[in-house]
């Protein structure tokens, strides 16, 4: 009698013991048909006229044409670059070995779409800039066209693109981690920054235009805490031209210079020292204090502003003139 009860019983356990293994795997089914299942995504983005859209895109796109180097800053630093199937030219060294790889279809530059490209390398997904806004709607055909901007200040807008970018691929929890220690170092440069006046510029095709803290270089005036003298008012794409009179006239404690030609390779071009260190800057506190900084990484600043790796670049190049 005991021993059928004892056999009753383990029996009894045993099925207990399937249900709940039965159970489990059902869930774990579940789960995972689940993930298979979603297919599209709806993130935040911007139209041609740089409008605010609600815009559905594949959820987890196995095939990316790039034609913004912010963005693919972003998917290289998320670990999905191997999906770039084409993307516009660049020089920039991190970003190169997309560039160099065979594979990789050209898409002409992030200006000038090469639009029959795109179309023979069949995304399923576009990332662009603003400098191709006017290409949105012929893009749009081919594929979503993900359009971001960085206009509520360049690191949050780094985090917020980023984060858009991740929840494309379901990765958003990676993209705090990325961004981790960028706030310790502008503390650090706002404790030099303190007080101090800036003039930000670029020199191009000879002449030295100057920005304000609405557009490029926006780091320095905003994020980094230097008072740009340029600040009031807003500046064009590529700055306000501006006499080396008015440098002597405001006199900045700090000038900062960004070169355009040297960022764009423009052959024959003078560099941004023998532009800036003429006899009048030279009357300058900023030069007497050895207070001009040359912007290492020119190309960054001008065409990936807006990405994770740039954002660190351009940290390092201001630390290291900062020094």
């Amino acid at each position: 009698m005991k021993k059928h009860f004892k056999k009753l019983l383990l029996m009894a356990l045993m099925a207990v013991m399937a249900v709940g293994l039965i159970a489990c795997g059902t869930d774990k089914s579940d789960n995972e048909s689940t993930k298979e299942e979603k297919t599209s995504v709806t993130i935040t983005s911007l139209d041609a006229s740089k409008n605010e859209i609600e815009l559905e895109v594949p959820y987890n796109p196995k095939r990316i044409a790039i034609l913004d180097l912010a963005s693919l800053d972003i998917i290289d630093e998320l670990g999905v670059g191997d999906r770039v199937v084409g993307m516009a030219s660049t020089s920039i060294d991190y970003l190169e070995k997309y560039s160099n790889d065979a594979s990789i279809k050209n898409l002409g530059t992030i200006k000038e779409a090469d639009l029959e490209a795109v179309m023979e390398c069949e995304p399923d997904i576009i990332f662009i800039g603003g400098r191709l806004s006017k290409s949105y709607d012929a893009l749009s055909e081919i594929a979503p066209v993900v359009y971001l901007a960085t206009d509520e200040g360049l690191v949050n807008s780094v985090s917020k693109n980023a984060k858009t970018i991740a929840s494309i691929f379901g990765m958003e929890d990676k993209v705090d981690s990325l961004m981790s220690d960028f706030g310790a170092r502008i503390d650090t440069i706002k404790k030099i920054s303190s007080g101090k006046t800036a003039l930000v510029g670029m020199t191009t095709s000879g002449s030295f235009n100057l920005l304000g803290n609405d557009g490029r270089c926006s780091l320095i005036g905003v994020e980094a805490g230097f008072n740009n003298l340029t600040a009031a008012g807003s500046t064009s794409t590529h700055g306000n031209e501006t006499s080396f009179e008015t440098v002597v006239k405001q006199n900045p404690d700090y000038i900062f210079v960004m070169d355009r030609d040297s960022a764009i390779s423009t052959a024959g071009a003078k560099n941004a020292k023998e532009i800036v260190e003429n006899e009048l800057v030279k009357t300058t506190d900023a030069y007497k204090n050895n207070h001009i900084i040359y912007l290492e990484h020119s190309n960054v600043w001008y065409t990936a502003e807006g990405g994770i790796q740039a954002l660190d670049i351009m940290l390092t190049d201001l630390e290291k003139g900062l020094k």
